[in-house]
């Protein structure tokens, strides 16, 4: 079922990522870690559909998204960019296999923080804390990184920040390589949650598999 939403606000978070607020349908219910088809109402638009991930909590009396752009790419991040106040766009039902299934490791890249913050937000929500949750957050640069602040502040969260094209302080310079996963002092029997670019993604699966992390432990879209 499609519905159409009205843009009540946006704002920068980084040089290049937006969080965009807009009014929520009556009855309109997802969880945390869920995305949905998205398309902006406006000739010409509205077929070139995109998955992106709500990042309001599920109870919020609005919906919002954190949606990074990318200009080299077909145009349609690069359109939401530019957005403003009272412009529509058109979503689907809510779908994803990313869901909360407790404490555990979290790894991330880029805007694949997106559907982790959706859980990390409700969960501390509910619980007050993130005892026992990781996240191991990937970027190039430190420019790059979402809500570093908001990130850091969320008591119990064990934050592992990563830059691949700096090295500056309060980071870890490099990738998560097998090297870097050897040695960040991992419990590879737990679970864990995984979201990134498709070569990053499929990359640290194989390294976690390899290191005994199984597929009902590894929680990630299929």
């Amino acid at each position: 079922m499609s519905h159409t939403l009205s843009l009540q606000a946006i704002r920068p978070l980084t040089h290049n990522v937006q969080e965009l607020t807009f009014d929520r349908p009556d009855g309109y219910e997802f969880t945390p870690g869920q995305a949905t088809d998205f398309a902006l109402d406006r000739d010409g638009w509205r077929e070139e559909k995109r998955p992106f991930t709500f990042t309001s909590l599920p109870d919020a009396e609005h919906l919002q998204f954190t949606i990074k752009s990318y200009p080299s790419h077909d145009g349609v991040t690069e359109q939401i960019g530019m957005m403003k106040a009272g412009d529509g766009v058109i979503i689907e039902d809510p779908w994803g296999a990313i869901e909360d299934k407790g404490p555990g490791t979290i790894i991330a890249g880029g805007a694949g923080l997106t559907p982790m913050l959706s859980i990390l937000r409700a969960r501390q929500a509910s619980h007050g804390d993130l005892d026992g949750y990781r996240l191991i957050f990937s970027n190039s640069r430190e420019k790059d990184i979402i809500l570093r602040e908001e990130l850091e502040r969320m008591p119990g969260l064990a934050l592992d920040l990563l830059l691949s094209e700096e090295d500056t302080q309060g980071t870890h310079h490099g990738q998560i390589d097998a090297d870097y996963l050897d040695g960040a002092g991992l419990d590879f029997s737990e679970t864990f949650y995984l979201c990134g670019p498709p070569p990053m993604e499929e990359d640290v699966s194989t390294l976690l598999a390899a290191r005994g992390v199984s597929e009902d432990r590894l929680v990630r879209e299929h």
